[in-house]
């Protein structure tokens, strides 16, 4: 595909003069003001009920708004909601809304013009989210934390408005990172109107409340959005944002493709650049070739995902070579052993050009404010004692350690890697490589033993992580995927999940960790890190760990 087509060009034309049909309600409008960026994943909707993958959040995330957002420190604040209030026994949640926020323009309203969002939209939509007719699959993040009835269906009365500027949330437990929880896009605000006139049509025809319109949709070609005239929010200086005019999304899937048309200046921004573009713009020790530097700007920030090997605990599915891999792993000597036997700072070196942390602490990425590599010490590359270990567990020579390693190809050389690592100190390692599906389903019912994964935080809290090794979410249902029981751990979770002081609760999360760690059902690889490029006429396009697109405050110059 080439980085813009002639349809593509038409395309751009008619961004171009519909912003100039618009010049009585914006400035003129020149390509300085249009903030382009491409999709090469598949974008689904534009619905936040399927906001459910990096595309679909970063398109929605442009449109619409929440009762609360993140700042750039992660930390849950104000936005549709002027303020909010926690029972101090933290089951109800109470939000006042700001007067000021309308849902866009739109035929869907009386003579076409948006209308004033109340508490009762928010009632629609979390209830949406649930119905069973919708099936988002971000219902979640609501059910088993609100309100329910006996059999276990949300209460009718979980979601409240007490009047039009009022809502309340009731909980049927306190849950610490529920405010979290409802920064995500699935937790957006939609209006009635517009989805009962649209129906599963509403994922082409959005209306929300956010800095910018819907405009029009080529799909498979472009995306094109206006600045909002009505947005609600302004700058420190009492200017209305966003400061842009336009955004303009397109899907060039080629990854080369996509790196040229940025480096061509027909792309603003670009994130996660694959290892073939990486290598030409950084030296292996992460640092930036000379040719590159002052081009563009280069971040490498922290994200919210740790890549990790699972090692099965639960033998009952297990069949062949899996159950005999997944018999060895039972011993934690074992486990611990391969762990000891990995040089996670050579991995991130030779493939990843340093572009992450490696995994010598706990499971918890090194991005949110829990995490303590002092206080949750983990594994480092210590190939005697893995050897050591092996011995422990009655391994050596005359009997090696025979093992099966399931991945897919994206991360087949990876793994590669690990498999030269492990018979360094006498582990024979067969890898299979299976389909991204398939593999993904062979974890989650317990087939696979051993196993590469990754986990991406859904919000900014340890308890999303250490949710993996609590035994009431065994996969497939949860997403304890090795089904790691602990007793223990049990009870520190519940614990965690009613202390309200960050500090004792993230001291209990270390806890946790620890026993994590110790016990070793998994093998934290490393912590990721992702790089973002931008043109430097780019102002204010801020990174945070859950690497979110926010364009309200972003200019070109």
């Amino acid at each position: 595909m080439l980085p813009f087509s002639r349809r593509a060009a038409g395309f751009a034309l008619f961004l171009l003069l519909g912003l100039s049909a618009c010049s009585e309600q914006t400035p003129a409008t020149d390509a300085r003001r249009v903030f382009r960026y491409n999709q090469p994943e598949s974008l689904t909707s534009l619905d936040p009920a399927f906001a459910r993958n990096q595309a679909n959040t970063w398109a929605t995330t442009q449109l619409y708004n929440g009762l609360v957002e993140l700042d750039d420190s992660l930390r849950p604040g104000p936005s549709v909601a002027r303020r909010y209030q926690i029972s101090p026994d933290g089951r109800q949640y109470t939000f006042w809304l700001r007067p000021d926020v309308r849902f866009h323009d739109s035929e869907v309203f009386a003579g076409g013009q948006g209308r004033r969002v109340t508490a009762q939209d928010f009632v629609y939509s979390f209830k949406r989210l649930l119905d069973g007719a919708t099936a988002s699959p971000g219902g979640w993040i609501f059910r088993g934390k609100v309100l329910e009835q006996a059999g276990g269906e949300p209460s009718d009365t979980c979601f409240v408005a007490l009047n039009d500027s009022t809502l309340r949330i009731h909980l049927k437990e306190p849950f610490i990172p529920f405010l979290g929880i409802l920064t995500m896009p699935y937790a957006y605000v939609v209006p009635r109107e517009a989805v009962q006139k649209w129906g599963k049509d509403f994922r082409a025809h959005p209306v929300g409340t956010g800095p910018f319109r819907f405009q029009e949709w080529d799909e498979g070609n472009a995306i094109i959005y206006h600045r909002n005239p009505t947005y609600w929010k302004k700058d420190a200086r009492g200017q209305q944002l966003p400061y842009l005019d336009a955004v303009q999304i397109t899907f060039i899937q080629d990854r080369k493709t996509e790196f040229l048309t940025f480096m061509q200046g027909k792309l603003d921004f670009l994130s996660g650049i694959r290892s073939g573009s990486r290598d030409l713009i950084m030296y292996p020790d992460g640092s930036i070739r000379e040719d590159f530097r002052g081009k563009f700007r280069i971040q490498k920030v922290p994200y919210l995902n740790t890549e990790y090997l699972g090692m099965q605990q639960d033998l009952r599915n297990l069949r062949g070579d899996n159950l005999t891999t997944g018999r060895a792993l039972q011993d934690k000597r074992v486990r611990q052993a391969l762990n000891y036997a990995l040089n996670k700072p050579e991995l991130l070196a030779y493939f990843l050009n340093n572009v992450g942390r490696p995994g010598n602490s706990g499971f918890v990425p090194a991005s949110l404010p829990s995490f303590s590599a002092a206080k949750v010490p983990g594994y480092t590359y210590q190939p005697a004692k893995a050897r050591e270990l092996l011995r422990a567990a009655g391994y050596g020579p005359g009997k090696p350690l025979r093992l099966r390693l399931n991945t897919v190809a994206e991360t087949k050389e990876y793994c590669e890697y690990y498999q030269k690592k492990w018979a360094e100190v006498g582990v024979q390692v067969e890898i299979d490589v299976n389909q991204g599906a398939a593999h993904g389903e062979m974890i989650d019912n317990g087939r696979a033993a051993f196993f590469t994964r990754s986990w991406l935080g859904d919000y900014p809290d340890a308890e999303n992580y250490l949710a993996l090794f609590y035994s009431p979410n065994f996969a497939p249902a949860g997403p304890n995927k090795t089904h790691f029981k602990s007793a223990r751990y049990d009870q520190l979770y519940q614990q965690a999940k009613l202390e309200q002081n960050d500090a004792r609760r993230y001291a209990l999360y270390q806890q946790m960790d620890r026993l994590v760690v110790e016990e070793c059902p998994v093998i934290s690889v490393y912590y990721d890190e992702v790089v973002r490029l931008t043109q430097n006429n780019v102002q204010g396009l801020t990174p945070n760990p859950m690497n979110q697109l926010v364009l309200e405050r972003v200019r070109k110059e």
